[in-house]
Formats: structure tokens, sequence, C-alpha cells
């Protein structure tokens, strides 16, 4: 690759810390030529390696001005080839090296959460469609790391590796039910971090108590307790929601603590919808290790479903992620960490006002926009 003059790291310097898994002396093109250009490729919307060989052949001439290409564009062949064995720990790598570079401090409320790839299974060799478990810092707008979980496992072994490899010094990490354990807590802890974790089944005897708790202080409008409240209220189009959030100190509970590192307060919250004259409501229970401040709870709560709304439902509506047929070896995998390196250029730039769908056709359009996204510091 040619040398960059940005006085910052972009995309492409990080490219250089991937080890190449390949034979040198077999290797016709360059380990970064052929990232750089699926980094492209996706970002305007190819999602298979015939699409992205065309791409590459249809930019040669722009891709030549800071590539090396010493044999042309790869053939979907050798893209396929190179994604399918490259060790994903060392894509990982890159993947946060990069983050960690462009990313402002990272701080606030980073949510845990998973999602399957849902064609990229394999039943012809008995392999399982993949699960990613991602980090989504809702202040940053980026996505910060992902771990696949283990076939014969879930995210409770996931999340722990992925905690590992993100800085958690000054944030509020939120995981659903699943990832309520005393393991992950203390881990969360001893980063630097907080934690608001909900709870259910999983943890049945302090779901339960929490739950009793609130039921039986409600009953006497937690008279004598140190109950901080919280409302908001959101109207749009046919539908009304009222939501209500509780927080109060363990302490003030006959909660035993002990297990769970710098445990501090239990929330609840109360969802009362009405969507067409039909009112529902709902009540979700939380430990956290944060301040007794409802407001805060809330909003960390409510911040928790960007992961959703930010990152899930832009890769399967703007990336069409669920229809991906990659499936040997590590492909599926790494090309999740594509499209999430895709998604967070797209997110960063600010230079435009489009949805991620629209800022994807005009990288495919105007070159210039493209280069932009991609030589981001």
């Amino acid at each position: 690759m040619k040398n960059q003059t940005d006085e910052n790291r972009t995309l492409l310097d990080h490219l250089s810390v991937i080890p190449d898994p390949r034979i040198e002396k077999k290797c016709a093109h360059k380990l970064e030529d052929i990232i750089a250009i699926t980094v492209c490729a996706v970002i305007c919307g190819a999602d298979d390696w015939n699409a992205i060989e065309s791409f590459g052949k249809a930019k040669k001439d722009w891709f030549s001005t800071f590539l090396d290409l010493p044999n042309g564009i790869p053939s979907h062949d050798t893209f396929r080839r190179l994604f399918s064995i490259m060790a994903p720990a060392a894509f990982q790598e890159f993947f946060v090296g990069w983050v960690n570079n462009v990313a402002d401090k990272v701080g606030g409320v980073v949510a845990i959460d998973g999602k399957t790839v849902r064609r990229s299974h394999d039943k012809g060799v008995g392999k399982k469609a993949i699960h990613m478990v991602s980090a989504w810092s809702s202040e940053n707008n980026l996505v910060l790391g992902q771990v696949k979980t283990d076939e014969k496992s879930n995210e409770i072994t996931a999340i722990p590796e992925l905690l590992q490899i993100l800085s958690l010094k000054s944030c509020i990490v939120t995981i659903d039910a699943m990832g309520c354990q005393k393991n992950i807590a203390k881990q969360i802890v001893d980063g630097g971090g907080d934690y608001v974790l909900a709870l259910k089944g999983n943890q049945g005897a302090l779901s339960e108590q929490v739950e009793s708790y609130f039921t039986e202080a409600n009953k006497t409008s937690f008279e004598g307790l140190n109950v901080d409240y919280y409302e908001t209220k959101e109207v749009s189009r046919n539908r009304y929601e009222i939501r209500r959030h509780w927080t109060l100190n363990i302490s003030e509970t006959r909660i035993d603590v002990e297990p769970w590192s710098k445990l501090n307060i239990i929330g609840m919250v109360e969802s009362q919808r009405t969507i067409n004259n039909q009112t529902s409501v709902e009540y979700r229970y939380y430990i956290g290790s944060i301040e007794n401040d409802a407001e805060l709870f809330g909003n960390t709560v409510r911040r928790h479903w960007g992961v959703e709304n930010n990152l899930h439902w832009q890769l399967d509506m703007s990336f069409r992620e669920d229809e991906s047929r990659m499936r040997k070896g590590h492909s599926a995998e790494n090309f999740v960490v594509m499209r999430h390196v895709a998604l967070n250029l797209l997110k960063k730039d600010k230079s435009v006002k489009l949805g991620i769908k629209n800022k994807r056709l005009k990288a495919g359009w105007d070159e210039s926009y493209l280069a932009k996204l991609l030589l981001a510091a």
C-alpha cells in the first residue's frame, strides 16, 4: 500500500497489523489491498465475493491511486480464500485498534447484545449459523468490538471474551438477562466500569427477591425508603407510552449483596403502552452498580436498545446481513467485522445528511466521498 500523508492513522494504516495467513511465495496480491478493496465494496453495497471482484474491476483506476495492486484486482476466489482462512482473533485486534483510534473517548452506555447471522449455517457439514455478540457505544454511535459464540455454548462464555478486549473505564455496561452473572459484573467493575443488568429467570432467587421487594414497597408508596423516581412520556402517531422508573439503594433491602461486585441499586421499569386504544403494562427489573439516580437508570436502560435500533436493525435492513450465505471457514465471522467496519465509517461521517442506505449509494457513485470515508482518521 502506498504511503499515506495523513497525520493521524487511518483505517488503511491499521491494516498493516493483520498477519498474512497465506504462503508468501504464492501471494499474487497484497493482503492490505485485498482488505481495502473489500471494505470499499461492502460500503458501496457488495455482499458476496463476485460482487466484490466486479466492484474492484470497475474501480481499478481509482484504487490504483492509493493501492499497489501488483497483479491487478484479485479474483472472487482469492477474496473468498483469504477471508475463510483469516484468523478471527487477528481481525479482531485490527478492528479494536482502529476503533480506539477513530473514536472519541469512549464513555456513557456500552450495550452488549448478540445477533445470529441466519443463513451462515452449512447443513452439509453440520455447521450451525454463527451467533455474534457485539458491543455498541451509544455515545460514540460505533461498534466497539465483536466475538463469535462457541457452537456448543452461548453468550455467557462470549461476553467475558468481549469485555476483555474493551476499555470500560467510566462506561456503564448494559446486558440483558443472559449476561446477568456474578463473574461478568466483577469483570466490568475490575475494568473500571459500572453495570446495569437485566433480571429474569436465570437468576431466579434474586429476580424473585427484587420483584417481591418492589411489589411490597409499592403498596406503601415506598414510605420510609430512599427511593428515586423518573418518568418519561412518548407520543408517536397511534402510540402513547409512559415509562416509570424507580431505583432503590440495595442497602435498604434484605437482599444479599455479597456475591455481586459493587452492587448498589435495584431498579424497576413500568412501561405502559397504548396502541390503537389498547393499553398494556410491562414490568422489568434490574440490578446495578450505578448511583441511586432514577433518571440515570432510565436513560441507561433506554440507551441499551440502541444496539438493536442502530446496529442489528441496520445490519438487517441496510446490509441485508440475514441473507448472506458466506459459510466456508471463518468467512462468515470475518465478514461480520467487514460490515461493522463499513457501518462505523458511514455512521462516523457527518458531512451529509443521509441515512445509511443512501450514504452507501452516494459512496458508490461519488469516489471523492468514498475516499473521504476510507481515509477518515
